[in-house]
């Protein structure tokens, strides 16, 4: 059993930068995910970070501006986010996998655990 918890997010304006943390109790997942719904919209995936090995894997929509880092010994996990856009704006989740690979991490069906959610709005 894995809990999730999101902490960071908030408003920010166009071209500014936030962080969220995502800590994870019990057990340490292989797969630490992030996903994102805007309102209206569909959850989608942000980024993915092996655990483990370390690799990493973004959303095209995010490359390069949003980075994944892990704290192993603090079971945590960070996205950090610049060059904010308004488009960026939704409700960010946390989500975890026993295990999961490049060609599927994105697939929300197959998250075995997800965090509150935090809010994250930019304005223009």
């Amino acid at each position: 059993q894995v809990q999730l918890v999101e902490s960071g997010g908030g408003s920010v304006q166009a071209g500014g930068s936030l962080s969220l943390s995502c800590a994870a109790s019990g057990r340490r997942p292989n797969c630490v995910l992030w996903f994102r719904q805007a309102p209206g919209k569909e959850r989608v995936g942000v980024g993915a970070i092996w655990t483990g090995e370390g690799s990493l894997d973004y959303a095209d929509s995010v490359k390069g501006r949003f980075t994944l880092s892990r704290d192993n010994a603090k079971n945590t996990v960070t996205l950090q986010m610049n060059s904010l856009q308004p488009e960026d704006t939704g409700v960010y989740y946390c989500a975890a996998r026993s295990w999961c690979y490049l060609g599927d991490w994105y697939l929300r069906a197959l998250v075995d655990y997800w965090g509150q959610g935090t809010q994250v709005t930019v304005s223009s």
